[in-house]
Parts: C-alpha cells; structure tokens; sequence
C-alpha cells in the first residue's frame, strides 16, 4: 500500500497536489461566505510556489498588486464602461504601475484581478472592490498556508540524487570523449545537458536556503548541505576540464600505443567518478602513473619544431585534463571519508543518548 502512495505521489507531484487542495479550500471558504469563487480558486493556482518561502514573499506583493489591478479596473469601467479599451486600459496601466512600484511578481495576479473584474462590476464600485480583494486574499492566504503546512518539500533529498546522478552522467561523458578522440565534439550535446542539470541543481540549493529561513534545521542537515556545496565546486571543475577536452583538436596527434594509455587512464578515472574509492587501486595508481609519465615525456621532447603560437599540443591538453581530473577525484574522495566519519560520530552521539 505504501508502495502504491509512493508511486503515485512520484507520478503526480507534490505541487499538483498541494495546488488541487488550494484550489479546493479556497472554493470551499468562498462558497461558504457567500463569495464569487472562481477568480478566487483562479489566484490559489497561479500562487502555488515551489517553496513556502516564495509563497510567503510574493504572497506580500500579489495582494498590493491585485488592489492596484482592481482599482485601474474600477476606474476604467467607470468612464469607459464595458468595452475593448476598458480591458486594454486597465491591463496596461496595472502592468505599468506594478512594475514601476517593484510589483513584478504581482503582475500575473493584478492584471488577472483588473481583467476579470470589468464584466462581474455592478454599479456599487466600492462594493464590487472590497469583494475582490477579498476572494484574492483568500486564494493568496489558503495557496501559501497550503504550500507550508502540506508536504514540505525535501529538496535536500533531491539534491543528493541529483549530485550523485551528475557524477555518474559526467563519468560516462568522460568515457564516451575519451572513446570518440580525435572527434569528440560529437558528445557536445551531452555535454550542454549535463550543464543544464548543474544548473536545475544550483536552483534547488537556493530552493532549499530559502526554504530553511522559515524552517528549522539541525547542524547536521547544514553540515550535509556544506558538502553538498562542495561536490557541486568539484562538479564545475570537472566540467570546465571536460569542455576542455570537448573541444580540444587532437587530429593527427594521438599515436596508437599513446591512445591506448589515455583510453586506459581515462576509463579508470570514469570509473572512479561512480566510485570514487576506485582511484586507491593499483590498476587506477599505474594508470595514472604511465599517464604522468607520457606527459612529461612529451614535455621534454617540445623544441622549436612546436607551433611557437601555442605552449600545449592538442595530446598534452588532453593529457593533462585528465590529470586535472584525477586531482578532483582525489579531493573528492577526501571529502566523503570526512563526510563519512561525521556521520559515524554522529551516529554514535545519537546511540549514546
């Protein structure tokens, strides 16, 4: 049964929930008062936030704005009465007057407000205002009590999958260039991808700061979250050294016994981005080791035959990114036996009380 939930809450979503529950309680409130309850149930849905933090924030801008909406519209409908300029006046001067305030996450809300009021206004516009700005506090109070209090979102959780993810994508990446030289602009797009979800990551980190300021925490959760922080620095290095790689010429360079040490090498570091204990093996050691050494080789043997234009031919770039990698790698793995050992002595503290 549980299973089930599980599956079907995955499926879903959490925010799809909580947004049919705003819009249901909001209904609900504004039957029961008496109050029109569509633009109501309307402003609960367009305020559904990913963290109860932005609900709250915007929450305090959107029912300024939905006044100012609403007195544009009063004005408006007044002189001009139910007609096409009334709707187009009203949307212009609320999007204008919202933005020149600092209103901007108001303004889906507000010109909603200004639009939808024109056809519903009868001849009380006072009435008529107070009756609409009472339907969009309740959508805004009932959509962000609803965002706090029901399912709050665990985006640590989702941080830490996706962490893992992006080193386990970034160790295929790896393998595929090193597979693909001399033409390994061909995994450019995997490569653009896997910038795309650093980023999405990036955004939950700020997600869940925002969502800690109304939320408490335990040390432990911050000092999780710290190396969190620092796995994503390295996953900007290893992205940096791989759009290096990317798109580095090796035509004509790489020689078949050199190729097959890099191809060597750089499976063992792909292999220890998915584990990163890998790289203490003495396969993984001698790897890199003839890795290193080819490297220096090729260093000594630079004379005035080199392009004078640049320092590196495309094999010693590709070479020494992989070294670059490797160094990650080893700082990677330095800082999950440290995370390691905080969770063991915290798991101890908690036995002993």
């Amino acid at each position: 049964m549980i299973d089930i939930r599980h599956k079907v809450f995955k499926f879903v979503g959490g925010r799809i929930l909580k947004t049919g529950l705003a819009a249901f309680l909001t209904a609900w409130i504004c039957d029961a008062l008496g109050l029109p309850v569509l633009f109501a149930v309307i402003t609960a849905i367009v305020t559904v936030e990913p963290t109860a933090s932005d609900s709250i924030k915007k929450g305090l801008v959107r029912f300024p704005a939905a006044a100012i909406g609403a007195g544009f519209a009063m004005l408006f409908e007044a002189f001009l009465h139910q007609s096409p300029f009334t709707y187009a006046l009203a949307a212009t001067f609320t999007l204008i007057a919202c933005h020149k305030l600092g209103l901007d996450d108001g303004m889906l809300v507000a010109t909603l407000t200004a639009v939808a009021m024109i056809p519903d206004t009868t001849g009380d516009y006072m009435t008529s205002f107070v009756g609409r700005l009472s339907t969009t506090l309740i959508g805004i109070v009932v959509s962000t009590a609803v965002n706090y209090f029901v399912m709050p979102p665990k985006f640590h959780t989702m941080i830490n999958q996706g962490v893992k993810r992006l080193y386990r994508n970034a160790g295929d990446l790896l393998d595929q260039i090193i597979i693909d030289l001399p033409h390994a602009k061909k995994q450019t797009l995997v490569y653009q991808r896997l910038s795309r979800d650093l980023e999405r990551t990036y955004k939950l980190i700020a997600y869940q700061r925002e969502e800690w300021k109304y939320r408490r925490h335990s040390i432990n959760e911050v000092r999780s979250f710290s190396v969190v922080l620092k796995k994503l620095e390295y996953l900007q290095k290893i992205l940096y050294h791989l759009g290096n790689m990317l798109f580095t010429e090796t035509k004509n360079t790489i020689d078949q016994e050199d190729h097959r040490i890099i191809i060597e090498a750089g499976r063992s570091i792909s292999k220890a981005f998915h584990n990163p204990s890998t790289q203490n093996s003495k396969a993984h050691l001698e790897s890199i080791e003839k890795l290193d050494q080819l490297f220096h080789d090729l260093d000594d043997i630079r004379d005035e035959t080199t392009d004078p234009r640049h320092h590196f031919t495309g094999k010693m770039i590709v070479i020494f990114e992989l070294l670059s990698l490797n160094d990650v790698i080893d700082d990677l793995y330095i800082l999950e036996q440290k995370e390691k050992r905080y969770k063991s002595r915290g798991n101890k503290r908690d036995a002993d009380l």
